[in-house]
């Protein structure tokens, strides 16, 4: 088992990863009778794509003996209704170029793009994904 999760009332729910140990709460998103004042589900699912992008390129860096240390991502999500889900989540990667040779650049995107969490979405959910070397 990964974690379990709590529904203590309010549109709330807490999570625990039974690993670590760690808890975190979710909330119905304000346009959808929420409160808004955490994550909501769809936006940890639209934050686990650009996490799980800069995971993975960050163990092919390692691998090549490079780091990945200072990048940031930037993440939109687009909900759509009838029937409610997401239709689109958008993610600027901003990577330090100095580290990465054209080559290397490139089999970063491919590896990001390719991330577990974005072959589990389905195919229906745009994904915009930009790199921006920096």
């Amino acid at each position: 088992m990964t974690s379990t999760v709590q529904y203590p009332g309010n549109l709330r729910t807490e999570a625990t990863h039974l690993k670590s140990g760690d808890t975190l709460l979710t909330d119905a998103p304000t346009d959808n009778h929420g409160l808004g004042e955490t994550f909501s589900p769809t936006d940890l699912v639209a934050t686990a794509l650009a996490s799980c992008m800069l995971t993975v390129m960050g163990i092919k860096a390692h691998a090549m003996s490079k780091s990945m240390d200072g990048a940031s991502a930037e993440v939109t999500k687009v909900m759509q209704s009838g029937p409610r889900r997401i239709q689109r989540v958008e993610v600027t990667l901003h990577v330090p170029i100095g580290k990465f040779t054209a080559e290397e650049r490139e089999l970063l995107e491919r590896i990001g793009r390719g991330c577990p969490v974005a072959r589990s979405l389905s195919e229906q959910t745009e994904q915009r994904v930009t790199f921006v070397w920096e």
